[in-house]
């Protein structure tokens, strides 16, 4: 499984998630069978509310999941038409949220309980 986790830096494992998808300087990919890391810059980390691309960088990564602190229900709602799930972050590292996951102890972020605007978090 490849999981996809918005990070203020490159770290890796050790990186601190950011608290929002779209506007994360980096995104980390997990694939938890090979137990390798791949950093993507996000490019599109500075744009006004609604008006972020965060897919775009991410095209062709083939990740089944995103775990952040929040996001968007329009964000949500087209990683759920890729086939994509996406969850809500515990505070920590990526290894502290890999953990959790596969723990089953993260709660879903859905359309409803979506972010309805930054700061919402």
């Amino acid at each position: 499984m490849k999981i996809c986790i918005p990070t203020e830096t490159d770290a890796g494992k050790s990186a601190e998630v950011y608290g929002h998808f779209g506007s994360a300087p980096y995104f980390t990919i997990v694939d938890t069978e090979k137990d390798s890391v791949e950093i993507i810059n996000n490019t599109n980390q500075h744009h006004a509310h609604g008006m972020c691309q965060p897919m775009d960088a991410l095209m062709g990564k083939l990740i089944d999941a995103v775990v952040t602190g929040g996001m968007g229900s329009r964000a949500v709602q087209k990683l759920n038409e890729g086939g994509v799930r996406a969850y809500r972050a515990i505070p920590g590292t990526v290894a502290d949220i890999i953990s959790q996951f596969n723990k089953g102890g993260l709660e879903e972020i859905t359309v409803q309980n979506a972010c309805a605007q930054h700061g919402c978090h």
